[in-house]
């Protein structure tokens, strides 16, 4: 496969390193943060009007951070080395330090707090389900069947306590990446100290509309009434914190084109030419500007119900498509242009091949897949919550 280029190019820099699985991997990662930001708000905050969502974007985080490693493997030459890096960790090692940050957040944070939440309808469903279910469910209890009053006001204040250290976490989850890329000195497009603070903000925005998709998604599949209280929440919180995101990505853009280094020239002519149209038309005026706008819209136009749900369902795949425009813009972007700042090349991207758009769309559709299951398996439905079962101890409680 020839690849055109223009320009001076270091033998290296021909061919990219990182290709669309690259960009998948802060894409997802950015999903989960911002799906445990918007539980908390019900958890921590007590936003009594997206109690609705809460459940469901635990499970949502869940499902994207158990995929979220796997564009890396796909990535590595030798994925069955990467065990390595948490036998022998290398603290000088941005990549390697990440599988410690990845478990945390997975093993002490996320899984912990969703077996919390759910104890009470595993218990009960152990008890109420038969064959391989009432298995399932009794190897979820962990042993713990106790239901009692006093048992399920512990479970909630250490519910509490883990969300209070999981939003941080998912701060420095996502901030993570974003610190992978600002480090790297060697290349101006992603060495800038705003770059963890833009991916949080962008995490923050793409896991929120997310789960109000996917909220606005399952209620029409289940036949359910959306509720108009918790869809206007999400969405509003959503249209501030994009505006935050917005407002940084510009910051940004003023203090490189107000220093005007030597890379500026480089950098302008790209995105005038070869990112013209997936950072200026895509990532900022498609997935940015007109999601705001239409947001913004419903902040001081009185719109019928119907108007309003068509209004986030376009917003929110606006937002989801700029999100991941500026992801492409982040790591596409930034190994178009030779290290000399005199030469150009081009990304082709595969179908069939291993870093190809086959495998990209394969690890964003498996996400949804195990959503699926993990909703049968716990439904994040308050109406769907079994009734109460009585222990010895004292009578439970319903569910928060």
């Amino acid at each position: 496969m020839q690849i055109p280029v223009e320009g001076f190019m270091y033998p290296n820099e021909v061919e990219l390193q990182w290709s669309i699985l690259i960009v998948l991997y802060p894409f997802i990662t950015g999903l989960v943060a911002g799906a445990f930001i918007l539980a908390s708000l019900e958890r921590v905050f007590r936003v009594q009007a997206v109690k609705p969502t809460y459940r469901l974007a635990l499970l949502t985080a869940l499902a994207f951070l158990l995929v979220a490693p796997l564009p890396l493997q796909l990535h590595l030459g030798h994925p069955e080395r990467s065990l390595e890096m948490y036998l022998t960790p290398h603290r000088s090692s941005a990549m390697a330090m990440f599988g410690f940050v990845y478990l945390w957040y997975l093993m002490a944070v996320l899984l912990l707090e969703i077996w919390l939440d759910y104890r009470r309808d595993i218990v009960v469903m152990s008890q109420k389900e038969s064959g391989w279910k009432r298995l399932v469910y009794r190897v979820l209890t962990l042993g713990s069947s106790n239901i009692s009053e006093r048992s399920l006001h512990i479970d909630e204040r250490l519910g509490y306590f883990i969300t209070l250290i999981g939003i941080p976490s998912a701060f420095l989850l996502h901030g993570y990446v974003g610190f992978i890329f600002g480090s790297i000195k060697a290349n101006p497009w992603w060495s800038s100290p705003l770059m963890p603070i833009v991916f949080v903000f962008s995490a923050m925005v793409s896991g929120i509309a997310a789960v109000m998709l996917i909220y606005m998604f399952s209620s029409r599949l289940r036949g359910r009434e959306i509720d108009m209280r918790c869809l206007d929440t999400i969405a509003r919180y959503l249209l501030y914190t994009f505006i935050i995101d917005f407002s940084l990505e510009m910051l940004d853009l003023l203090q490189r084109v107000y220093e005007a280094d030597e890379s500026f020239r480089s950098l302008d002519f790209m995105v005038h030419t070869r990112l013209w149209t997936s950072q200026v038309i895509v990532q900022i005026l498609l997935g940015t500007v007109t999601p705001i706008a239409l947001m913004g819209l419903t902040q001081f136009v009185r719109l019928t119900e119907t108007t309003r749900k068509r209004v986030y369902g376009l917003a929110g795949c606006l937002t989801l498509m700029g999100i991941f425009a500026m992801r492409w813009n982040v790591v596409i972007g930034g190994q178009l242009f030779s290290k000399s700042f005199l030469g150009y090349t081009t990304y082709k991207m595969a179908f069939a091949t291993r870093e190809g758009l086959l495998p990209a769309l394969i690890l964003m559709i498996l996400p949804f897949v195990i959503l699926w299951v993990l909703v049968k398996l716990l439904p994040p439905w308050l109406e769907s919550s079994p009734a109460p079962v009585i222990s010895a101890a004292a009578p439970a409680r319903g569910i928060n």
